[in-house]
This record gives C-alpha cells, sequence and structure tokens, in this order.
C-alpha cells in the first residue's frame, strides 16, 4: 500500500507543484505517480531506493532531483539526474584542506555507515601523499552509545577527529564526549555535516574544546535571512523536543536544499510553456517526449539560492560549483571564519574584528593545570610559622615567573608537583616517558613551569615556549685547599724546562766563547809588554775562565775578564741580552709566586675529566643533562657517558641538592646547569665552577603538543623580557652574601716558608767552598811533597854530574 502526502507550493502566476513523499513499496509507488503524470520526481533520500527511482526516470525520460547525498553507481553520463548537494568529493578536498591549514600530523576519522568511506575517498588517500597518519573508527550501528568508542580514544590520545555523522547523531556525541571530559581545548572536531549551526553549543561555549565544520546556507544574503526566518517561525510552533541538542526552528540543509530544488524546476517550467505532462507506463519503456528538454533546461539553471551559487555540470548533473562558509566555536557561538570554493581553496577570513584565531588562544579566566619540580631558587617551600595551603606554599624564580603570566593573561592556576620527581626522559627499552614531560604528554597539566630544559628529543612530544633563561652545563666541584710556597718556591717563576735550558745555554756560550776566543788572533797578549821581541803569548779565556766569565754575567755581577776582540765581545753582548731579559722575568714573577696561596684544581675542564677515574662524575638521573652526554657523538662527552652509564648506580643522583651533597662529602664532579651552579656557588664558598659552558641551551614553559597556550605564553615571556622584569627575578633569586675576600695588603712579609730555600743554597754553597778550600790544600800539598821528593834525589847528584862535564 502507497501512502503519499500532497504539498501545494505557490511559485509563479498559475504554477503549482506538487511534492508527493514515498513511504513504502518506492518501485510500484513510482510507477503508479509516473501513470498519473508528473513533470519531475524529487527524492527519496536514501541511497538505495534513490538509485531504484532513477533507473525508472532515466527508462521514462523523467528528470530526478535529489537533494541528498546518493552513491553514485555508474558516471550518470546523459541521464535524466541532478543533485543539488555539494560533489562529496569536493567535499572531502574541502575536509583535507582544512587538515592541512590546521597543520594535522594524525588523524582519526568516525563514520557511521560504510557510505562514509566513500564520501571520504579524498581525505583517506592523503597518508600517501601529504605524511598522514589516519586512523579509522566506526560508530556503533545498533546503539546510539558512543561512550566505548570515546574511551578508547580518549586512552588512545586521538585529539584530532572528523566524525561523518548527521547532525541529530553529532549532538548525542557531543553530549557523551563533554561526560567523557573530552570536550576541552586539546581536542579539535571537525564535522561533515553541513547542519553544523543547527547544533546547541551553549554547552561547549566555554569548555575550550575546538569545533569547526561547513555551512551552505547564504546567511549573508538578506533575502535568504528573510526566508529563513519565516521558516523559523513556523517551526518553532511546533512542541519542542527536549534534550535533543538541537536548536528548534532552524531551517536544515535538507529543507533549504528543497526549496532550491523546487525553485529550479519551477524556473524551468516557466520556461518550457509548451511542456505538457502525460501519464507513463513502467511496463511500456516509453519515454516522455517532453523529458529531454526539460532535463536540459533544468542543467542550464544558474540562480542564487538559499545554499549559495546552483549551477550543475551538465554532463552528470552533479553541483560541483559552490560556497561553503567555514564556521567555528567561538565563545559567543558557531561563528564563520573563512570561505571555500572548489576553484580557490580554503580563505580562512577570521582576522576582521581582531577576535583571536581560536577560543583558546585567549587565557583570560580559564583555569591552569601547572606542574612544576622543587628544585632552588626556582621552586621551593616558602617557610613560615603558620600553615600555608595552595599556590601559597611555594615561592622561587619560577613562581614569580608564572604569577606575571598569570597576570598578563588573565588567567588563574594551581601548582602540582610532578609525582615521581622527574624532569622527563625517554626509556631506551619501550620508549614511555616520565617526569613533567609525561604529564603534559599525558594531559594531566596544562603548564610546565620549571628549570625545564628545551631539548631536540622533549620538542618532538611536547611543545615549548621561547627560553625565559639561557645558559648551559658545566662542571660544579669543591675548592681546592690552598698550598703554601715551599722553600723552594724561588724556583717557581720558571718552568724546569726553562731552568734546564737556561743551563744547557750557559754551558754552550761558555764553550763558544773559548773556542773563539782561542781561534781569534787578537785575543792573545804579550804577558811582557816590556819585551816586545818576545815570543810567549797568553789568552785569558781558559775554560774555566769561559765558565766564570758566563756565570758572571749571568748573576750580573761581572768579572774582571774583558774580551778584546770583536767576536768575543759580540758573544758576551748578546750574553748579557739574554741574560737581562731571563732576570727581569724572574724577578717579575718571583713576587707573586712567593706571596700567593696556590688553589691548584686535580681538573680544569671535561677533558681532565674524561682522563681519569679517580675522580667519579655525574649528573640527575633522567634529566637534560643527562640525556645531553647520553646523546653526544663527541668523543669526549660520549666517553665521559661510558663511565657514567657502567657507575649508574653510584655517579647518578635523583635531584640536584643530592648530587651537591656528593660533591661536598667526596671526591665527586657534579655535571649540572651552570645558573644553578652560580646560584650554589653565591651560597655556599667551598664549591666552585670548573672550567666554562660545556653546551648551550635555554629553560622554557613546557605545554602539551599542539597546546594553543603556547605562542600567547611566548609574546609574554618576550614581554617580560623587554620590560627588563627576567633580568630583576633572576639578580632578586640569585644574588646572596658573596663569598667573603681576603683583605688585600699593601705589602706581604715573607716568612721562612716562602724564601727560606736561599738559605739552604746559601749554607751549601758555603759548604761546598769549605770542601772544596779542603780539597785544594790536600791537592797542594800533595804535590809540594812529590815536588820536594824529587829535589832530594837530584841535589846529591848535581856535583858529580858538574864535575864530569868539567872533566870534558
Amino acid at each position: 500500500m502507497s501512502i503519499h502526502l500532497s504539498i501545494s507550493i505557490y511559485l509563479f502566476t498559475y504554477t503549482y507543484i506538487s511534492i508527493y513523499y514515498i513511504h513504502t513499496s518506492i518501485f510500484s509507488s513510482a510507477c503508479d505517480q509516473l501513470s498519473l503524470g508528473v513533470a519531475a520526481i524529487f527524492g527519496p533520500s536514501h541511497s538505495s531506493s534513490a538509485n531504484a527511482v532513477q533507473s525508472i526516470c532515466n527508462a521514462l525520460g523523467v528528470p530526478h532531483i535529489q537533494t541528498r547525498w546518493k552513491h553514485q553507481v555508474s558516471d550518470n553520463k546523459d541521464s535524466f539526474y541532478v543533485s543539488l548537494y555539494p560533489d562529496f568529493s569536493s567535499l572531502s578536498r574541502a575536509i583535507l584542506d582544512l587538515v592541512q591549514f590546521f597543520k594535522w600530523k594524525t588523524v582519526t576519522v568516525v563514520y557511521d555507515d560504510s557510505t562514509g568511506l566513500i564520501r571520504l575517498q579524498e581525505l583517506i588517500k592523503a597518508p600517501s601523499r601529504y605524511n598522514l597518519r589516519l586512523k579509522i573508527r566506526q560508530l556503533p550501528a545498533d546503539t546510539k552509545d558512543a561512550k566505548p568508542l570515546l574511551k578508547e580514544m580518549k586512552r588512545g590520545k586521538e585529539f584530532h577527529v572528523i566524525f561523518d555523522c548527521s547532525h541529530e547523531m553529532a549532538a548525542g556525541i557531543l553530549k557523551q564526549a563533554l561526560a567523557m571530559g573530552m570536550m576541552t581545548e586539546y581536542y579539535h572536531y571537525i564535522f561533515t555535516t553541513l547542519d553544523l549551526f543547527a547544533l546547541d553549543v551553549e554547552p561547549y561555549r566555554y569548555s575550550g574544546v575546538n569545533m569547526t565544520g561547513f555551512r551552505i546556507l547564504n546567511t549573508e544574503n538578506s533575502q535568504v535571512s528573510s526566508i529563513i526566518e519565516k521558516w523559523s517561525m513556523e517551526r518553532l510552533q511546533a512542541p519542542p523536543k527536549p534534550d535533543s541538542g538541537l536548536l528548534d526552528g532552524f531551517m536544515t540543509t535538507d529543507a533549504a536544499l528543497m526549496y532550491d530544488a523546487v525553485h529550479v524546476v519551477s524556473v524551468a517550467v516557466q520556461q518550457f510553456p509548451q511542456m505538457t505532462v502525460s501519464s507513463l507506463q513502467c511496463n511500456r519503456h516509453k519515454p516522455w517526449r517532453f523529458g529531454t528538454r526539460f532535463m536540459s533546461l533544468i542543467k542550464e539553471a544558474h540562480w542564487e539560492g538559499l545554499t549559495g551559487r546552483i549551477t550543475f555540470n551538465k554532463t552528470n548533473g552533479l553541483r560541483t560549483d559552490f560556497d561553503l562558509d567555514v564556521i567555528s566555536l567561538k565563545e559567543e557561538g558557531l561563528e564563520k571564519i573563512g570561505t571555500w570554493d572548489p576553484a580557490s581553496g580554503l580563505n580562512m577570513t577570521e582576522s576582521q574584528k581582531g577576535k583571536p584565531a581560536n577560543i583558546t588562544d585567549s587565557l583570560s579566566n580559564r583555569s591552569l593545570i601547572v606542574t612544576t619540580i622543587l628544585e632552588e631558587p626556582y621552586v621551593m617551600f616558602k617557610k613560615s610559622d603558620k600553615p600555608l595551603y595552595g599556590n601559597d606554599r611555594f615561592e622561587g624564580y619560577c613562581i614569580d615567573l608564572l604569577r606575571e603570566l598569570a597576570t598578563i593573561l588573565g588567567f588563574t592556576y594551581e601548582i602540582r608537583l610532578v609525582e615521581d620527581g622527574k624532569y622527563g626522559a625517554q626509556d631506551d627499552v619501550n620508549g614511555q616517558w616520565n617526569g613533567m614531560v609525561r604529564e603534559l604528554i599525558d594531559h594531566k597539566a596544562d603548564l610546565a613551569v620549571a628549570p625545564l630544559a628545551i631539548t631536540y628529543v622533549r620538542e618532538k612530544v611536547i611543545d615549548f615556549s621561547k627560553p625565559f633563561m639561557t645558559l648551559g652545563i658545566s662542571i660544579l666541584y669543591r675548592k681546592p685547599n690552598g698550598t703554601n710556597p715551599g722553600v723552594f718556591s724561588f724556583l717557581n717563576p720558571l718552568s724546569p724546562d726553562i731552568w734546564m735550558y737556561i743551563l744547557l745555554a750557559y754551558l754552550g756560550v761558555s764553550c763558544v766563547l773559548f773556542v773563539i776566543a782561542r781561534f781569534s788572533p787578537y785575543e792573545w797578549y804579550n804577558p811582557h809588554p816590556c819585551n816586545p821581541d818576545s815570543d810567549v803569548v797568553e789568552n785569558n779565556f781558559t775554560l774555566l775562565n769561559s765558565f766564570w766569565f758566563g756565570v758572571g754575567a749571568l748573576m750580573q755581577q761581572g768579572s774582571e775578564l774583558m774580551p778584546k776582540a770583536l767576536s768575543t765581545r759580540i758573544v758576551g753582548g748578546i750574553w748579557w741580552f739574554f741574560t737581562l731579559i731571563i732576570i727581569s722575568s724572574y724577578t717579575a714573577n718571583l713576587a707573586a709566586f712567593l706571596t700567593v696561596e696556590r688553589m691548584e684544581s686535580p681538573i680544569d675542564s671535561a677533558d681532565d675529566l674524561a682522563k681519569q677515574t679517580k675522580i667519579e662524575y655525574g649528573a640527575v638521573e633522567d634529566g637534560a643533562t643527562m640525556t645531553f652526554f647520553k646523546k653526544s657523538k663527541i668523543s669526549t662527552y660520549d666517553k665521559m657517558w661510558a663511565f657514567m652509564s657502567s657507575r649508574r648506580q653510584s655517579v647518578l643522583v635523583k635531584s640536584n641538592e643530592e648530587g651537591i651533597q656528593r660533591v661536598l662529602t667526596s671526591d665527586y664532579a657534579f655535571l649540572m646547569e651552570s645558573t644553578t651552579i652560580e646560584f650554589v656557588t653565591q651560597r655556599n664558598c667551598n664549591l666552585t665552577q670548573i672550567g666554562g659552558l660545556i653546551d648551550s641551551k635555554g629553560y622554557g614553559v613546557g605545554t602539551p603538543m599542539g597546546s594553543p597556550y603556547r605562542d600567547k605564553i611566548t609574546i609574554a615571556i618576550l614581554q617580560l623580557q623587554e620590560e627588563g622584569k627576567l633580568h630583576m627575578m633572576k639578580e632578586k633569586w640569585w644574588r646572596g652574601n658573596g663569598c667573603p675576600e681576603e683583605e688585600s695588603k699593601e705589602a706581604s712579609a715573607l716568612g721562612v716558608q716562602n724564601i727560606g730555600g736561599i738559605f739552604i743554597v746559601l749554607a751549601a754553597g758555603l759548604v761546598l767552598s769549605v770542601f772544596v778550600a779542603v780539597g785544594e790544600f790536600l791537592y797542594k800539598s800533595k804535590k809540594n811533597a812529590q815536588l820536594e821528593k824529587v829535589n832530594n834525589v837530584l841535589l846529591p847528584c848535581i856535583p858529580t854530574v858538574v864535575g864530569r862535564y868539567l872533566k870534558l
């Protein structure tokens, strides 16, 4: 049995069009209506029924007008079919353009029936072309309960979702998402339905959720607005539907498309006055004689309707040229933020009126969860005689920074200490993160305001603001104890190598002087000037005298020996110049080495640490410093990480506080951030920084990946930097009493410990001279005794020798 309803709509003078809504027996009912004589058939809405009706219309030459999306089983070439619903291949490209505009890397597509995959085919093809990770899910078909699906999406951290469903189903999904805690600023939903504006978004306006969709109704046209208003007034007279999640009285896209479809047909009727309708029989397959001409007039339609510009592809009858408004949820409701059309693509025009690009870009009156970690002087418990609660429990540099940011941006906050007490590092085995980074990934916190270093591996999973402080890794070590100069400290101004080179130079110059003096004829002289004919000549520069000449010049005392030849004078002059420079340099450095206590440290740089194993060294476990050495490819730092990893349990500490205590109580060097070292050394005079900076990095405010707060936080930090407040906060928390410096003295009295070695050298010299004198005495006595013995043997023989001589 066929049930039908006839509605007459007055369009032009003496023109009426009857619309029949067929509910049962599609095929037989369509044939029954054709037998009565019709000029066109509208609908039906269901895709499978529409295909059956289209096959009948094609056979009998009757225009088939569709206002809902229908899957095309053929190319519709030269068929009696037009669709006012926008071509979904174009709609799919519009959604893909939105995804690219928002720079999404991962997308979840949720559809309600299998036709959704056909409608979104352009998007489904995107991963291979746009480096997009796509996850596809289907809504439960037999129930409206989407909570299990939403729960699974929440567990999988799927924040970018495209819903392909009706606006009625979308209203139910949003309600369930709100109950699941999925209507926050981290979620962004795109709806393919063109009736998103019909949803009641009042409960979500201030939730922070991002919601985007399309609208085809041309609401900016005054005539269209007037028609829509009249429609709404009539619809409001109907009983309201409680808890539907929809706004009462709104003209849906289906109604607007049907209005435009009726108008297109009516215009074609007016243009073809000689057209008459006739009874058509499905079993005879005799087409309507006016059908081809009437279909051509419909396809040639060009009109601005309720749904904007209406034109058809003359080949397949699809509506491929249309305009869409891009709408997004704001605090004022759903508002237009851009347009899209097949020719020009996406054009975002939201910048007018000075409105923010997203409702979450405005932090005013928002309450944020801030994770942090106890670390002097960044975050500390406030000392007070009274019990403190909430944010009042904390003080420090980061607390002041957070307070300034909240003042500028107008948000409120709740400070929570990170549960595991760690900054955040990635596990090598399972790839999971811990610490504050983990809490940002899990969206347990909105901000991380702490001494959290900006690193490459962290930037891949969370976002950072611009750095509010720049720093680097350095070495914290205890100050070495001062060592007094030894009794032989007068030798310290010159290194042992220089002393050796001076000795060699002395020996070399003495020998050269001796040789040249022997070679030069002008260095020989007559010892008896009164006898100029004497052949006896002498030379003062014997080997011993040459050595004595060198010693006299070196000690700046001179000698009675004076060179006479030009060559020997050149040697003497060069030696005097050499000794002048050496003695002057020695004298200049002598005072400092005798009066200053030398602070000798066993290490001076990271290279010194890497070359030894006696002094242990380490960093905070799972911190940025540890990660730096772990990921470094520089040989020195790689060697240091090998040492630390081999003794992981003994050298890696849980916190900076523990590391500082180890430095004070054992032979341990602690690798940490230079700013913290600066703070610690200002307050503990037994600690010092060794060497310069190993690397350069910055502390930033951490936010979850894709957080809308990051840019606003960055702008506020730059403002604080330009106003000098960051510097003032650092001065406030870093300025300490300082270590007392030793009083300077105009003259430092020298004690035995300073110059006692000189007396030892003097005593040794005196003792040596005594021994040499004794040796000389013994040597001379022995020579004299031998000479007397010879004389005693020779004297008795002299008369005999003389007598023999006289006889001769």
